[in-house]
């Protein structure tokens, strides 16, 4: 039956929930939305207090609110990734004794692919978004605090602490960030393509910037006087650089205690606030009701949802090598080129500095992206992507590092930062819109994926000499674009033909 409208003080009222608005055609598209929910709870055995919450939290939000909401999830994360981003910066130079900050590392993601598989639709499904991305963060925070004291005892069960802390965070946060989109896309009559690109470009452009001043921190509380006796092998350093190999240069020393102390107390303390932030001000949400039975109990079919969807979906597959690709290339920005090149020659007093300049571009790069999208689609982006990462690894294959060249480390790093901007952002924006219909799941994948290039690359970072790694890493690049563009292809003949079909039934139907 069709509901009537009753125009108050010039607005429309949807019977369905009561909901003002002041345009007629808004509360239409509004009103079936409203219906479909009502339908599709009236036949599903779901609680009623479920059903409330989620008519209520999702239809009332405001266009300020959904704003709101997504300043606030990137606050949160801009203080939670102050701290960790960097210190994961420090691991290999660090805690480098036995390779003990690189295998920290590669537990963190090894723990977060096996909870990818069983936890993030079952946590979400229970907690909801909101608190799901609360209490993974109380996971990083117990990271923080074994730093303290950084051994095999304290480091390897704090890094499967957080492993498992972050599939949860990350799908929670991208099924967060689209849900909203999707229903600011609907209040501003936008398309859902442009308003998840935007949101993410934004988010991902404060998530950035935590590069900035969490390197910030560590450079100047690892600030030393310069110092002419200090034993430099350059020949060691860049692309011949040996992990394996014992080294003399003094620029690899570890600080003293009392600093490490003081840098983990204050990263310690800026994790503990985003989960403040995020506990006190970010706004619930509710998942789409469909299958929220299913997905509120780990079972054989919650576990294999994850392997179904890559399964089933062949561009999924496809996206699999440069999501892989992803994950390696953040871990050799942040653990091979801090320590190949930037701590062998400059010393562990400038990876902060280098990175700094490594997160400013990526935040600008990614909140640009995030609008330059709009109007050049995503295929340029990661072409640009391919072509800076791409020059970037050839380079450093043949290039010499020497503190004379000051310049060059951080033009290195700026190059690869426009790549990782693409990367990071565009990837998950491209996730988002290629499967909003399945969204745990596909950003579950998403996770997993990139988890597992993380886990190669730390695994790798204590054995191999830098060039094998940056051969490797060029190998998983060509062959990931290569896959990407033949999925972009393949969607836009898809487009195309749902865009004919369409115009042949309006044909049909005025005939």
């Amino acid at each position: 039956m069709e509901k009537e409208y009753t125009d108050i003080s010039a607005q429309y009222k949807c019977e369905q929930c009561g909901q003002y608005f002041d345009d007629c055609d808004i509360s239409k598209r509004h009103e079936n939305v409203c219906k479909q929910y009502h339908n599709d709870i009236n036949t599903q055995s779901i609680n009623p207090d479920i059903k409330e919450d989620m008519l209520s939290s999702k239809s009332h939000m405001s266009t300020f609110t959904l704003s709101k909401n997504l300043v606030i999830i990137s606050t949160g994360f801009l203080l939670l990734f102050t701290s960790f981003n960097s210190l994961s910066n420090l691991q290999s130079t660090l805690n480098k004794e036995e390779a003990l900050g690189t295998v920290g590392l590669s537990v963190i993601y090894c723990a977060g692919v096996l909870s990818c598989l069983f936890l993030p639709s079952f946590v979400i499904g229970n907690l909801g978004c909101k608190w799901t991305i609360a209490l993974s963060m109380v996971c990083y925070v117990i990271y923080m605090g074994a730093n303290f004291r950084a051994l095999w005892g304290t480091i390897v069960p704090a890094s499967i602490i957080i492993g498992i802390g972050a599939s949860t965070l990350w799908s929670a946060t991208s099924t967060y960030l689209t849900q909203i989109a999707i229903r600011y896309a609907e209040l501003t009559k936008r398309t859902t393509d442009d308003v998840t690109n935007t949101f993410f470009g934004f988010f991902f452009m404060f998530f950035q910037t935590s590069q900035i001043w969490g390197n910030f921190i560590s450079s100047t509380v690892f600030k030393t006087k310069s110092s002419n006796d200090t034993q430099i092998n350059l020949h060691l350093c860049g692309a011949n650089f040996d992990p394996k190999l014992p080294t003399n240069s003094s620029n690899l020393a570890r600080p003293s205690d009392t600093k490490v102390y003081m840098l983990c107390s204050i990263y310690l303390g800026c994790a503990f606030l985003a989960f403040v932030v995020i506990a006190t001000f970010l706004d619930n949400i509710n998942l789409d009701v469909r299958n929220n039975n299913i997905k509120r109990k780990i079972s054989l079919s919650v576990v294999m949802s994850t392997f179904r969807h890559w399964w089933n979906s062949r561009q999924q597959k496809m996206l699999t090598i440069l999501t892989i690709y992803s994950g390696i290339e953040v871990a050799f920005i942040t653990g091979d080129y801090t320590k190949s090149y930037v701590s062998c020659a400059l010393g562990i007093q400038n990876i902060g500095k280098v990175m700094i300049c490594f997160g400013a571009v990526n935040a600008v790069c990614s909140f640009v992206f995030g609008r330059l999208v709009r109007t050049t689609g995503h295929t340029p982006l990661f072409v640009l992507a391919f072509i800076t990462h791409g020059t970037t690894q050839i380079a450093l294959l043949f290039w010499k590092p020497h503190p004379d060249h000051y310049v060059w480390f951080y033009v290195f790093a700026a190059f690869w930062a426009i790549g990782d901007a693409v990367m990071q952002s565009q990837l998950n924006a491209f996730y988002g819109y290629l499967f909003h219909k399945d969204k745990v799941a596909a950003f579950s994948n998403r996770g997993l994926w990139e988890s597992v290039g993380f886990i190669i690359a730390f695994a790798w970072s204590g054995f191999l000499v830098t060039y094998v790694k940056l051969g490797l890493c060029l190998g998983f690049l060509i062959c990931g674009m290569t896959l990407y563009i033949l999925v972009d292809v393949q969607d836009r003949q898809q487009r195309k033909q749902v865009t004919i079909d369409e115009d042949i039934i309006a044909l049909l139907n005025t005939d």
